[in-house]
């Protein structure tokens, strides 16, 4: 559900910067592109969601293997110093024997020639073995270094990988956090205006929450007269009580989108056709929001959808009126939910040029 909520809100940055001005047929030809844009660039998110854990359940099952690794090494150290200790003590067994065996040379110097010699040749093996050794406790020495080397690099790197994995974890949970305040935040003001403007319900006004999104629907008869661009009162009265609701919630921006049914327009002066229609509607709706700066006009955008988005069939007459209409959308603004995500890939980055050494295995 998290990823879902990721992909709607990336999503929703785009739609926001896609409804920034008034739009005439020819921008909103370039706002359809856009939205099919979106879609795309919504699935790449997906797929990259989908790497993003796939890399993440990669670098854990790495850690897992650098921490057996790291094992091996501490139980391969202790075997080390285990057998340098060894290594020493039966230097010193020797060095004592060579030791007697020295004091034995010069007792028997006097004596037996024979025996002399065979002393002799006891006292070089002596010897011999003993450099012998000596050379095998320097490699143990030198392995045990090299080791314990190896060891420090590889607890550094692991150390790193940890921290940068908490990191990534901190974020996901501010990201997830962040969501759930739009999604309450969101909710509550769905309840404020259904609350401000319940007398109005049976009228052919509707509130509603799809997307993440506050969505006022009001039919055409409750805002104009049969081809005309002008809020009647009972509107403006709705219309009102709307605005001081948003008032109150300064971080919301608004799209305004007028529809018509398919039936082309028929009347004469300043109106073209559906689309036209359409647009005037929306904007004269934007003027009343904006009367008196009560709302930030920057936050507010105007479009004409015509007869291109029905939410009935324009067959029947039922069909038709459902689809004369006007639709508020409130949208919560999404600044931060965006620098977050840029901050997220930005640490996936990081995490991602971290080379990690391995240790080779013993044969």
């Amino acid at each position: 559900m998290m990823n879902k909520r990721i992909n709607l809100v990336v999503v929703l940055i785009i739609s926001i910067i896609g409804f920034s001005s008034c739009v005439s047929s020819k921008k909103f030809n370039e706002l359809l592109s856009k939205r099919d844009a979106t879609e795309q660039e919504n699935s790449n998110l997906k797929d990259e969601n989908r790497h993003l854990r796939t890399s993440n359940n990669e670098k854990s099952s790495l850690i897992a293997k650098q921490k057996k690794q790291i094992m091996n090494l501490k139980r391969d150290t202790t075997n080390l110093g285990r057998d340098f200790r060894s290594m020493q003590n039966r230097y010193s067994s020797l060095n004592k024997n060579y030791q007697d065996l020295l004091a034995q040379n010069q007792n028997l110097i006097k004596g037996n020639q024979r025996e002399t010699k065979k002393i002799l040749a006891q006292l070089q093996k002596s010897q011999a073995d003993l450099i012998k050794r000596e050379d095998s406790l320097a490699v143990l020495e030198s392995e045990f270094s090299k080791r314990k080397n190896e060891l420090d690099a590889l607890s550094e790197q692991m150390a790193f990988m940890q921290e940068q994995l908490r990191q990534k974890e901190l974020a996901y949970n501010a990201l997830n956090d962040e969501v759930k305040r739009k999604d309450s935040a969101m909710m509550a003001l769905r309840n404020s205006v259904a609350n401000a403007l319940v007398g109005y319900e049976n009228q052919g006004l509707s509130v509603t929450t799809r997307n993440g999104r506050v969505y006022v629907s009001m039919d055409n008869k409750l805002m104009f007269a049969s081809g005309s661009f002008d809020v009647n009162s009972n509107g403006k009265q709705a219309l009102n009580k709307l605005a001081e609701v948003l008032q109150e919630n300064e971080d919301i921006n608004i799209l305004v989108e007028g529809h018509t049914d398919s039936i082309p327009y028929s009347g004469n002066g300043k109106i073209s056709d559906n689309w036209d229609l359409s647009a005037k509607r929306a904007t004269s709706i934007v003027r009343i929001l904006t009367d008196g700066a009560r709302l930030d006009p920057k936050k507010i955008t105007a479009a004409g959808r015509g007869e291109y988005n029905p939410i009935a069939s324009n067959a029947t007459k039922e069909g038709r009126a459902k689809n004369r209409r006007t639709e508020i959308i409130l949208m919560p603004d999404l600044s931060n939910l965006y620098d977050m995500v840029v901050d997220g890939a930005k640490l996936e980055d990081e995490v991602q040029d971290v080379e990690i050494e391995t240790i080779p295995e013993e044969e």
